[in-house]
């Protein structure tokens, strides 16, 4: 298969790069260096010529609604219409567990492509994931000695593992298909507490609940899947191991705070 991945260099797309490739498919990143522009449509109709599907994991961290909404949706819609005039078959979209549940800017944005996507003009499949193994790691990144790390539930997913579903459902239309989520239930501000305890980050982490309907939900489960999901194998122990070997290696460099 010849496979477009559209935020093919980020911390998923990457993934989904090296895992087309390593099971003997063509990757087309679809990205500005290669002369496309996804939220104007510029260059995707000759970068998507050939290709037999699209795989959606671009993203852009926006916490207002408006600007969540606006750059899903109009990343969806040029995908769509350069999809079908390009001749793809199919689209897959990475979206999130439980986003119809938590009303967040982001999460809203995230429903706007899932709507778009299965009302849209092509063949589609939409898997949802839990929170990244890495999702406590940029909240660290932040100057100053204090960290407010918000308190949640969640099943973190390692972001190999998520690229691997995504390129098997590739193969043809699902739908909504299972989500998928890590193999235990974490709590992150225990999360991050690890992660810093790994880069040797001496900062202090203050959990915060989120208030309103919003941190009931992140707090009360609404970030775990229900019913039946795929279980992706690795664990954030394991994720722990890597980082803590990347950081003695150098790999990572040490915060101090």
């Amino acid at each position: 298969m010849r496979v477009a991945v559209a935020g093919g260099t980020g911390a998923v797309g990457r993934h989904v790069v090296a895992e087309l490739e390593r099971t003997g498919q063509d990757a087309v990143v679809l990205s500005r260096s290669a002369g496309v522009d996804l939220t104007t449509g510029a260059g995707l109709v000759e970068r998507l010529k050939g290709c037999d599907a699209i795989i959606d994991v671009s993203n852009r961290v926006a916490l207002r609604e408006k600007a969540a909404v606006e750059f899903f949706g109009t990343v969806t819609r040029n995908l769509l219409d350069a999809g079908v005039r390009a001749g793809v078959g199919h689209l897959v979209a990475l979206s999130i567990v439980g986003l119809d549940k938590v009303d967040t800017g982001y999460y809203k944005g995230k429903r706007k492509q899932e709507e778009l996507v299965g009302g849209g003009p092509l063949p589609w499949t939409i898997l949802r994931a839990t929170q990244f193994h890495e999702f406590a790691e940029p909240l660290l990144d932040g100057r100053g000695p204090f960290v407010v790390v918000p308190k949640m539930l969640c099943r973190p997913v390692a972001t190999v593992d998520v690229a691997a579903r995504l390129v098997e459902l590739a193969r043809r239309p699902g739908g909504l298909v299972r989500p998928i989520a890590g193999p235990a239930e974490w709590r992150m501000e225990e999360m991050a507490k690890l992660v810093a305890r790994a880069r040797g980050d001496r900062k202090v982490l203050i959990p915060v609940k989120l208030p309103g309907r919003v941190g009931r939900a992140m707090t009360g489960g609404a970030l775990l899947p229900e019913g039946p999901f795929t279980e992706a194998p690795r664990t954030f122990e394991e994720h722990l191991a890597d980082l803590e070997a990347r950081v003695g290696s150098g790999g990572v460099s040490e915060r101090q705070g």
